[in-house]
């Protein structure tokens, strides 16, 4: 029996960090070396296209993403990884299935409404989710020196392709995604009813079996993030390690004895549980409740555990970056493996839809 295909990709927006790591790639990993599921894993730079990145910039945070895959334990053996665009098959399928999406629903996502707003500096767009007519006037509405791109109204689409071209059966997603992959369910059965065949499966999340990881920030509230710079990225060096874990927020510490945690303590507390040993959290953990702790003592423990944790990763991205030829082969082969399954999806798809030789 095939085994079921897990697929999931990355922009190409910058470095990955530890949050990235602990929530993600350390599960792709483990998936990968289960050998239960087919993994395909690709760098999304089609995508990234939508915020207009400088060209350099791109090809190099496309590059350094391959080499952390790689570093964080991806193997091209049994994972397939590949970048985007190498798939040419990619922009066709996505031409082709956006006969079949509605502008009004591609209007209607949050993701949209919320880039949009910031792509035109306007407080809020369509700020009723049933009423396109108001999305479309406040963005027509916008001043004349800024736009909203097509391929930033139509990424649900793009990203409906790069599930439906390989047929995959699982996405691990977050909530911020959950409604795009809805859109690729609609847009399957959309498809199949219009041409009356099964061709397309639907796409489930991915079910880690436990709750996902959430990595907390270093700035005392949120999640870990690049855009919210308060995070600790997998090629920080040891002295950036300790200088951004030093500085983390917390409060002045307990007055009385098992006092509830300030959310910066809690967020200290859950990053060392994820990087440190069951005997050095409850070490802390009584410290804390006896009001004996020493907020210095913990955030250099927790610095210590990171940098045993990342110093063999960031080793790694440093070596397999500097080897141009391994990245070229990593990718040729990944390219030439997810093609297979997508130029047979575009030869079925462009044969279901009438478009054949003559």
């Amino acid at each position: 029996m095939d085994k079921k295909i897990v697929l999931s990709g990355i922009r190409p927006t910058g470095q990955l960090h530890l949050g990235n790591y602990l929530g993600a790639l350390s599960n792709f990993v483990k998936m990968q070396n289960q050998g239960t599921y087919d993994p395909y894993y690709f760098i999304a730079d089609l995508h990234a296209l939508t915020t207009n990145p400088d060209p350099k910039q791109l090809h190099a945070n496309v590059r350094h993403i391959v080499a952390e895959y790689l570093a964080a334990g991806l193997d091209p053996e049994k994972s397939t990884i590949f970048v985007q665009s190498d798939i040419h098959e990619i922009p066709e399928l996505y031409l082709l299935l956006n006969m079949h999406v509605g502008i009004g629903e591609l209007m209607r996502t949050a993701a949209f409404k919320d880039k949009a707003r910031k792509a035109l500096g306007i407080a809020n767009v369509g700020s009723n989710d049933d009423d396109d007519t108001d999305v479309a006037k406040e963005i027509i509405g916008a001043s004349t020196n800024k736009r909203v791109n097509a391929g930033l109204l139509t990424y649900p689409t793009l990203m409906a392709v790069d599930i439906l071209i390989q047929h995959a059966d699982f996405v691990p997603v977050g909530k911020d995604q959950e409604q795009h992959l809805e859109l690729t369910r609609r847009f399957a059965r959309r498809f199949n009813a219009f041409y009356n065949t099964p061709y397309f499966n639907e796409p489930q999340n991915f079910n880690w079996g436990s709750a996902p990881v959430k990595v907390p920030g270093l700035d005392g509230s949120g999640k870990m993030g690049k855009s919210e710079g308060n995070c600790i990225y997998l090629v920080d060096d040891e002295k950036a390690i300790r200088k951004k874990v030093m500085r983390a927020v917390t409060d002045q510490g307990p007055t009385v004895p098992n006092q509830p945690m300030a959310e910066p303590v809690q967020n200290l507390f859950t990053i060392l549980k994820l990087v440190g040993s069951p005997d050095k959290v409850q070490y802390f953990t009584d410290a804390y409740n006896n009001c004996s702790i020493r907020y210095g003592d913990l955030k250099k423990e927790i610095a210590d555990d990171i940098v045993t944790l990342t110093a063999p990763i960031r080793e790694r991205i440093i070596d397999i970056e500097n080897d141009s030829t391994y990245l070229h082969r990593v990718l040729a082969l990944g390219a030439e493996k997810a093609r297979v399954r997508a130029a047979q999806t575009l030869a079925d798809v462009r044969t279901i839809m009438g478009i054949t030789a003559f």
